[in-house]
């Protein structure tokens, strides 16, 4: 096993050529089994690109993902539920950045001291990752910048990076560094009502609330901008939140759990946008609307008046409102949920699930 393989070959060009020779030579006369592990995605495909030495020669592909939320509480033992949401929401499910946190601390201490100093951990790994994947000098930093920065629709993002992007966004959804949404009841493939985001937590967050103050920390004023950061960190968190939430969805119904039959779920909203739906789960051949959730960042939510409002919209997404399950998260509790609700609260999501 040859693990970090790109900066192997960036110090030894010629490895790719004579393993391909190697391989070449003793073809049927060995066992032997070579793994080529990196961290670098990019780097890692262009090893598998028609030109590249080893192109051919690789019979298992496999991308190693971060952990889903209940994995990643396993790593952060001592914290409650909903402060696992919060770090989790911040730092994504990466070992390395759930690692740094320390249980011992606040959220103000554990802040200050990984991000509001020149040297800070997550300061320096932002800037890794960037240049590693992003390669901040060119279109797809530009490109995950706008993203970062609230314009999520393509003739907005084409609009402030002032070139076509598509192709950068198709490289950047490969790499798992954006996501692209569009409704769950349309078609990816045809569908106009596109929408991009930022697809990991820790990324959002570099990009979205630490780069913007980037400058002041290095000269000085991160204690200063601490408190504002912590001032953002609810607005910032809620559409993180909403991706745990359903991600613990789609492991529960692919248990058998919540509804049946489910072939989609995700979210949804008119083209006008007059009407959003956090969650939104389809069900059969027919792919009719089975289950529909709000997901609030809250601490506490009163479920009869969300389901009110999720009964209005259900008619909008072609569904009954009588044969939909219901389903209200919240980050510690929920009032007043009737027996067609489901309630999913952080202690939920960060449990392992059942054997």
């Amino acid at each position: 096993m040859l693990d970090e393989y790109p900066e192997l070959e960036r110090t030894s060009p010629e490895l790719a050529g004579v393993l391909r020779a190697f391989l070449d030579r003793v073809a049927g006369r060995t066992q032997l089994r070579l793994l080529l592990c990196g961290s670098a995605a990019r780097s890692m495909q262009a090893l598998q690109e028609e030109r590249a030495p080893l192109f051919g020669r690789f019979d298992l592909r496999l991308q190693v993902h971060p952990f889903e939320p209940w994995e990643a509480a396993l790593l952060l033992p001592g914290l409650s539920p909903a402060d696992q949401a919060l770090v989790y929401g911040r730092l994504g499910g990466m070992p390395l950045y759930l690692s740094w946190w320390d249980p011992a601390l606040d959220v103000r201490e554990n802040l200050g001291r990984l991000a509001c100093h020149p040297a800070a951990p997550l300061l320096g790994e932002g800037d890794l990752v960037l240049a590693t994947e992003a390669e901040p000098g060119e279109l797809p930093g530009a490109v995950l910048h706008t993203i970062a920065a609230g314009q999520t629709r393509h003739s907005e993002i084409k609009n402030w990076v002032g070139t076509e992007p598509t192709r950068t966004l198709d490289r950047l959804i490969n790499l798992r560094l954006v996501e692209r949404l569009v409704p769950v009841t349309e078609d990816p493939a045809r569908s106009r009502r596109r929408l991009y985001r930022i697809a990991d937590n820790f990324l959002a967050f570099h990009l979205g609330l630490l780069s913007r103050h980037r400058a002041e920390i290095d000269r000085g004023l991160g204690e200063s901008i601490l408190g504002v950061l912590l001032d953002s960190l609810d607005d910032h968190l809620g559409r993180p939140w909403e991706d745990t939430v359903l991600r613990y969805v789609r492991r529960e119904c692919a248990a058998g759990f919540l509804t049946r039959d489910v072939v989609a779920i995700g979210p949804w909203w008119t083209s006008q946008g007059q009407d959003e739906i956090d969650l939104l789960g389809l069900s059969g051949r027919a792919r009719r609307p089975s289950l529909m959730g709000e997901v609030k960042w809250s601490r506490r939510v009163d479920a009869l008046r969300l389901v009110h409002d999720l009964r209005r919209k259900v008619m909008a997404a072609g569904g009954d409102p009588d044969s939909v399950r219901y389903l209200v998260a919240a980050r510690e509790r929920v009032d007043n949920a009737g027996s067609d609700t489901a309630v999913v609260t952080a202690r939920d999501v960060f449990s392992p699930p059942p054997t």
